[in-house]
């Protein structure tokens, strides 16, 4: 990356969720990014140091809940804790997009910067550094909205999906492609989303933007002005003593709504860089299996596990001798006091028995 761009250059990670789908290992007080799910470091220390050599270190900014920053922090400890900044409330991610304008905007107004999550799983690290870094160069470069999209593998109902249209040249030297996005959908079925597949225009959409802070506060402008608005109103408040006060008073009254619903699927100057990076957005126990080393019957454990004539389980026990016998397709996760027994293809339906426990004042000391 020319040093011009790269001295403009800012990422931010997206780090608020609970990760209900995780319970009983994730719960308020410690969620999925704070777990260490898949090494010794946890999924928001893996997602920073993705960033390593491409964006400065004091440049990469975490949003997450305001109840969350400490922990966060604490978790993380490479991060800036002046660069952790809490939502006051939850107003999913077109709300935290205008946040991070806001403040990147304030510090930079040149500023360009790329939105990750902190609970996606990477591989072939290079090109997803080259892939970001092109965005980069082109959203310093051009009015435009960069999406990542992922090479779709399979033809997935989990995920939406970007179509592309011709080939778009920002006039950057890349050897990543960019396309002009035709639209965004909304998870197919798996007819539709097979048809997808066989057109060669569609790829997963990964929830990855890159863009300058001015060209996203001129589409919230067009698109969703109170947004537009917030940015205006939040920026001279950025780094000062004031910023808590101004973010409490400026945030709550946003609505809640999702970055593609606000401004994806209505502004008319997206491109897409083609990701062709390993990805996996991953939403279940059976997902975090993928990327662990499983014993000659299938099974994949951590902690303190022992087996017999079971097969192709998750077990997961913190604290204590979990033992399972002559069972299947199981997941088992021992933690805190709680434990979860299910079947593998009803691991989705972790966030259904959450909802329910909150229900029930005698288990919130467990979620």
């Amino acid at each position: 990356m020319p040093s011009a761009t790269l001295d403009h250059a800012y990422a931010v990670i997206l780090a608020g969720g609970y990760g209900e789908r995780f319970w009983p290992l994730s719960t308020m007080a410690r969620p999925k990014q704070l777990l260490s799910l898949l090494s010794e470091r946890t999924m928001l220390e893996m997602a920073f140091d993705r960033l390593d050599g491409l964006v400065p270190h004091d440049r990469v900014l975490v949003l997450t809940s305001a109840d969350l920053v400490d922990a966060t922090i604490a978790t993380a400890p490479d991060l800036l804790p002046e660069n952790v900044i809490g939502e006051p409330v939850r107003r999913d991610t077109a709300a935290a997009v205008a946040l991070a304008a806001a403040v990147v905007k304030a510090r930079d107004p040149e500023g360009v910067f790329c939105i990750l999550t902190a609970d996606h799983v990477m591989g072939d690290l290079d090109v997803f550094r080259d892939t970001i870094r092109s965005g980069l160069e082109v959203a310093a470069s051009n009015d435009v909205l960069v999406t990542i999209g992922i090479t779709p593998t399979h033809p997935s109902t989990a995920f939406g999906y970007v179509e592309t249209g011709d080939s778009f040249d920002g006039g950057v030297d890349t050897s990543i492609p960019f396309h002009r996005v035709a639209r965004f959908v909304e998870k197919p079925d798996r007819e539709t989303a097979e048809g997808y597949l066989e057109t060669g225009r569609f790829w997963w959409n990964s929830g990855m933007f890159v863009w300058s802070a001015a060209s996203v506060e001129a589409s919230f402008a067009a698109h969703r002005p109170e947004l537009a608005e917030f940015i205006d109103t939040l920026v001279p408040s950025v780094d000062t003593d004031g910023f808590a006060d101004a973010l409490a008073a400026g945030f709550e009254p946003l609505e809640k709504i999702s970055i593609d619903y606000a401004l994806m699927e209505k502004a008319d100057n997206i491109v897409m860089a083609e990701g062709t990076f390993s990805w996996d957005d991953v939403g279940s126990w059976p997902e975090v299996a993928n990327h662990l080393p499983a014993d000659d019957a299938g099974n994949v454990t951590r902690g303190a596990v022992s087996t017999l004539d079971a097969a192709n389980n998750i077990v997961l026990s913190d604290g204590r001798l979990t033992a399972i016998i002559g069972v299947e397709d199981l997941v088992v996760v021992h933690a805190d006091g709680a434990t979860l027994i299910c079947p593998k293809d009803r691991a989705q339906d972790v966030k259904k028995i959450v909802t329910e426990l909150r229900a029930n004042p005698d288990h919130q000391d467990l979620l």
